[in-house]
């Protein structure tokens, strides 16, 4: 029988609608990050320096590039013959057949696989969080307490504990209560969305709950521990946290990165992030360039002005352009002369010559105020911009664009343009 104190399983499934058109194709946590990662690194990079080597990763929206990158785990060291990482995508049954309905339904899904590690814990992540944690010593947190669930929970300024479930302790950090998303927050430790259980508490809460709609570990799983008495305790965490849940915080936690003493480093020797690399060529800045402040992947040839932006692998900016404050992500060509701020530019892009982005004054997104915002402008992935043309800010742009599409060539603030169905 094999046997592992503690395994992890993440939650990778989310669809991130917040990030609009970025996520239009791909799972949340497959969304690139920083250049050379994609933000499920993350939570795997933590779980191999923290020693957690068995993880089950569940996926559901657009698996294919989220699988793709997971492969058989080898960046991370989780290709294991015990152990290792494992895709979990729903899968049909003799009865009862079900997408993943929420979060701890997820997990009910695949009670076998838990099964068959016969763990002492469990460990809950979230794919799509950029942070560095070391579950080991939150696990000896766990021990230490005599718990039976503990939260990670961090501090949040009271005003914005409303958005969060809300963990209530008293000075040994027992839970003596949990809110999920309170008017009138009782405390300013906000749930992480990590956890970790016994494992014969999780299982018991499971079945108990597994006839309940749209499982969830912050609505029924964590009440019903608590109702059963369980000791519960929250392990406070101090580090930088990153929810890059919308546009404007994930360009925030990106620039974030440039920054000359970066909050989150990526460059610690002890803490590496592990990601899967392609083979290529070493990145070429041309003669008469001007590069201040980037991050800059591989295979990506300048021959234009790039400011503080974060340029992805395989990228190439033609002479004449003058980008700032922007992400462009894999494998995008920039044409000749153009001009560029404060831009979000998924993979494969093409855009021509003398293209104008996030230029004029900023007007209010017309169909997703709440999504297109801060004066960004979003441009979907394998978009075509032709020769010409100009973007306004709070705006997003998709699909094969071509000039006739365009009122004088020109995209104002705030409008929404997405061709769907013939991109390049």
């Amino acid at each position: 029988m094999i046997k592992k104190e503690m395994i992890a399983m993440l939650l990778a499934g989310g669809q991130g609608s917040r990030l609009g058109v970025l996520t239009a194709k791909v799972a949340k946590p497959a969304v690139a990050f920083g250049g050379k990662y994609r933000i499920i690194d993350f939570p795997l990079s933590n779980c191999i320096n923290s020693g957690v080597d068995t993880v089950g990763v569940l996926t559901q929206y657009q698996p294919l590039r989220l699988n793709t990158h997971i492969g058989i785990g080898i960046p991370w060291d989780l290709d294991r013959n015990i152990g290792g990482v494992t895709v979990l995508p729903p899968y049909e049954k003799s009865a009862d057949t079900e997408w993943y309905t929420g979060t701890a339904n997820a997990i009910y899904q695949n009670i076998d696989y838990m099964e068959s590690y016969n763990p002492d814990y469990v460990l809950i992540l979230s794919g799509d969080h950029i942070y560095k944690m070391d579950y080991e010593v939150m696990l000896d947190f766990h021990k230490k307490c005599g718990s039976e669930v503990t939260i990670a929970a961090m501090p949040v300024p009271l005003e914005e504990a409303k958005r969060f479930g809300i963990v209530i302790t008293d000075e040994n950090r027992k839970i003596t209560d949990f809110e999920e998303k309170p008017e009138n927050p009782r405390s300013n430790l906000a749930s992480m969305g990590i956890y970790i259980f016994n494992w014969k508490t999780l299982k018991e809460a499971l079945l108990a709950k597994a006839d309940q709609p749209n499982l969830d570990f912050g609505k029924h799983i964590i009440p019903y521990c608590h109702s059963k008495n369980a000791p519960m305790f929250a392990y406070e965490y101090n580090g930088y946290w990153k929810d890059v849940g919308t546009l404007h915080s994930y360009w925030e936690a990106n620039m974030e990165l440039i920054d000359i003493v970066p909050v989150f480093n990526l460059y610690e020797e002890y803490w590496k992030i592990y990601t899967k690399s392609d083979t290529l060529p070493p990145q070429y800045i041309a003669d008469n360039t001007v590069v201040e402040k980037c991050l800059i992947g591989e295979g990506t040839v300048v021959c234009g002005e790039v400011y503080n932006s974060i340029i992805g692998c395989g990228v190439t900016i033609e002479e004449g352009c003058v980008i700032r404050d922007s992400i462009i992500m894999n494998d995008t060509f920039i044409g000749n002369n153009c001009e560029i701020n404060k831009a979000i530019i998924a993979e494969n892009v093409k855009i021509g010559n003398n293209v104008k982005l996030g230029v004029g004054e900023e007007a209010e997104n017309e169909t997703d105020p709440h999504i297109y915002n801060h004066g960004l402008v979003t441009v979907g992935e394998k978009s075509v911009l032709p020769d010409g043309i100009s973007v306004g800010k709070n705006s997003v742009i998709a699909g094969n664009i071509k000039p006739e599409d365009l009122e004088d060539m020109c995209l104002a603030s705030g409008k929404t343009l997405i061709k769907a169905g013939d991109e390049a």
